[in-house]
């Protein structure tokens, strides 16, 4: 007895619980919501990875100089 006996019932769950938010106007609203932020989540993507790559140019720069003070 396993999770594969669960599979079943937690689907039709799940999509009963989205049919149910549809059907609600708290529902929609949030639907709305989520979609809005779904498309504004490119631009936060490239902007979470600019200052990730800025985060690891400074962490390169950095082990860069310890190497050369270490070879000294």
């Amino acid at each position: 007895m396993g999770i594969k006996n669960w599979i079943l019932p937690l689907t039709v769950f799940g999509m009963g619980s989205l049919g149910v938010l549809a059907l609600s106007d708290k529902g929609l609203e949030v639907m709305r919501w989520a979609v809005q932020r779904l498309s504004e989540a490119p631009v936060r993507f490239v902007e979470w990875n600019e200052a990730a790559q800025r985060e690891l140019d400074r962490l390169q720069k950095s082990l860069n100089e310890m190497a050369t003070t270490l070879e000294v």
